[in-house]
């Protein structure tokens, strides 16, 4: 595997006394996107790693692309506090077509007319290559 979707799987917690309680909005995302990520056309190609935490809490959820030559893009913004039903399938179809852009492209490249809605707003860094 060639490219990762990395995935925040603290985003959108309810906290009580310092302690996470039940699944965060982070921890639904992954499910969603690795019960999808077994019918993708580009599984081969992209390993989703669930992250513990990106450093964008108050930009919840987080997640980004990286590959080695390219730039790396960390979004947000994707939920705030609650998920609906119909968002929840949505997303991770979105989130796989701006994947499979980044792919076709060489240097990983994303303009925002090319992005799929939910990812058009909450760009939170475009890194360049090493």
């Amino acid at each position: 595997m060639s490219h990762v979707l990395f995935v925040c799987t603290t985003c959108a917690s309810v906290w009580q006394n310092g302690k996470r309680v039940g699944e965060s909005g982070g921890d639904r995302l992954l499910k969603n996107l690795q019960a999808e990520h077994q019918n993708w056309s580009l599984q081969a190609e992209f390993a989703i790693q669930p992250v513990a935490c990106m450093s964008a809490c108050d930009r919840a959820c987080v997640i980004s692309f990286a590959a080695a030559g390219k730039h790396t893009y960390l979004f947000g913004d994707l939920f705030k506090d609650q998920v609906s039903d119909l968002a929840s399938e949505l997303l991770p179809q979105a989130i796989f077509e701006c994947a499979e852009k980044y792919h076709k492209h060489p240097e990983g490249l994303l303009p925002w007319a090319d992005r799929p809605a939910p990812l058009k707003k909450g760009i939170l860094a475009k890194i360049p290559p090493i």
